[in-house]
């Protein structure tokens, strides 16, 4: 009871620590900007910066809190600021437009740098969703990641292969959404640019559970099989000898 209690706790923090940044990054500002624009009656390009503050807060709080150097919270930090600075110097809205979808390139271009460095950055992500917290499963993934088991090659390629198909997503909403910015109506691109991140994330999602998850999720439970038959085969070998 004790550790299916921990095990739903931890896949509920994990699911908080996934779509917390979701909120914040998209229904805040569309729904500030709303309120700014048609509540206070503000300018378009006045509502777009005040609804831009809130994700760059919060970029910096968790860059402060987490107390190291995140090279990726840093890059999106700068992305945000420098946005805003040159949004109030040039008074053009569409250039507000056009920096939140710097900041999908910037993490799009971070993943995919991670998994060229050997160490895909969605790993964080996609393992608590497949090892749910249990022991065994936690003990199949290390030897699947260290390369000690029969089909870590495999496992290892899903994994990257799930690291690319997030970042060359983010770069392709990145595209989309700056094409947007440039040639839709400014109000329309407001919330349609939510529409287009919500829809690539639920693509991508399909693809990537697809291509990669849903495979590891079949080799981990491969591993976590053979290692409990091993385990029976070698329990009444070492009874015998004694």
């Amino acid at each position: 009871m004790t550790t299916k209690t921990m095990n739903t706790g931890s896949q509920g923090q994990s699911m908080k620590n996934n779509f917390a940044p979701l909120i914040v990054d998209v229904a805040v500002p569309l729904g500030s900007y709303y309120l700014f624009k048609d509540g206070f009656g503000m300018s378009t390009f006045a509502a777009l910066a005040w609804s831009s503050v809130v994700p760059a807060l919060r970029t910096a709080w968790t860059a402060v809190k987490e107390r190291t150097t995140n090279g990726l919270a840093l890059l999106i930090l700068i992305v945000n600021v420098v946005g805003l600075l040159l949004s109030f110097v040039s008074g053009d809205p569409r250039l507000m437009l056009a920096k939140d979808s710097g900041v999908s390139s910037t993490v799009g271009i971070g993943i995919l740098l991670s998994v060229a460095l050997g160490r895909p950055m969605m790993t964080a992500g996609l393992k608590p969703f497949l090892v749910k917290g249990d022991a065994a499963k936690e003990a199949a993934w290390q030897r699947l990641a260290s390369g000690a088991a029969s089909g870590s090659a495999d496992f290892r390629r899903k994994e990257r292969t799930f690291s690319v198909v997030w970042g060359v997503a983010l770069l392709a909403e990145c595209i989309a959404r700056i094409v947007g910015a440039y040639t839709i109506p400014v109000d329309t691109m407001i919330w349609l640019g939510g529409v287009i991140m919500i829809g690539v994330m639920a693509v991508t999602f399909l693809v990537s559970g697809g291509l990669a998850a849903g495979p590891m999720e079949g080799i981990l439970a491969a591993e976590v099989k053979d290692s409990e038959a091993a385990a029976a085969t070698t329990e009444p070998a070492v009874a015998v000898a004694a």
